[in-house]
């Protein structure tokens, strides 16, 4: 695989490790196998104070935003943008008649399969991959694969906005609202730029840049980016604030007024109804 595409082999590694722990906050039986011996090296290589934990309440926030958007809101198309080793179509309780879309690179959905080769599919929902550069057109190839422009969907961009330049960053998340039927949710992570530049994270980012997988993005203003590009911000949160805690969060969260502080958001946001403004 690229070498952008083992980050989603660690972050696998990651899930496993919560997956064992007796007070696990989800179960994720496919994890270990996804992430396979080198997802356990580059978690070492790459783990550091908070990655962990930050992990565990990601993976926990966006599972349980995902069921709240399918079951509570009726969305019947789920597109995961950059899916990686994410198993969700297997662990998840889906309602009948889901389709997961999961979007990633060619080699990288091909390791997937032979990985999960043995997963038995769950009955009553459908996985479909659909092998692209995101940096290229997508959309196309996703409507061939049977998405449906005119009915609501989830957008999940987990673990994806970093890796890329401010630019495509935006013009990523104005085409997700651009694609998007009203009723349609967005769902996804960013950090500050104050993360990027962190002296205690040098060498994590030195490591990463030496894997080919630098990051390149963050934001102090999450809620203005999204604005800009057309979505409705319902929540921002923090690891380690109320409803982004989960009692896995070990260190204080500054408030957001406090200035050059690393940060991590996590957030959810809704497409505006037919001539409904988006508030700043």
């Amino acid at each position: 695989m690229e070498a952008v595409s083992r980050t989603a082999q660690w972050t696998a590694a990651a899930r496993a490790l919560e997956t064992e722990r007796e007070d696990r906050l989800f179960a994720d039986p496919y994890a270990r196998t996804v992430a396979d011996r080198i997802g356990f090296e580059l978690l070492d290589r790459y783990a550091g104070g908070g990655t962990v934990p930050f992990l565990a309440i990601r993976t926990t926030y966006l599972d349980r935003a995902v069921v709240e958007a399918v079951e509570r809101r009726g969305i019947r198309q789920v597109v995961f943008l950059a899916a990686g080793m994410d198993t969700r179509f297997f662990r998840l309780p889906w309602p009948d008649g889901v389709t997961v879309y999961e979007l990633d690179r060619p080699a990288l959905l091909e390791a997937k399969a032979e990985l999960l080769a043995n997963a038995p599919a769950p009955a009553g929902r459908t996985r479909v991959t659909v092998p692209v550069d995101l940096t290229q057109d997508w959309t196309g190839p996703l409507k061939e694969a049977g998405w449906k422009s005119e009915e609501p969907v989830l957008w999940v961009v987990e673990g994806l906005l970093f890796f890329l330049p401010e630019q495509a960053v935006r013009t990523l998340v104005s085409t997700l609202s651009a694609h998007a039927a009203p009723g349609s949710v967005l769902l996804g992570d960013v950090i500050s730029r104050a993360a990027l530049e962190n002296p205690l994270a040098r060498g994590f980012m030195k490591a990463l840049d030496e894997d080919g997988n630098p990051w390149l993005f963050g934001t102090e203003e999450p809620e203005a980016l999204l604005h800009d590009c057309g979505w409705a911000v319902r929540e921002v949160r923090q690891p380690g604030e109320e409803g982004a805690d989960f009692g896995r969060w070990p260190y204080p969260v500054p408030p957001r007024s406090v200035p050059r502080v690393p940060r991590s958001f996590l957030f959810t946001c809704d497409l505006p109804t037919h001539g409904e403004a988006v508030a700043a």
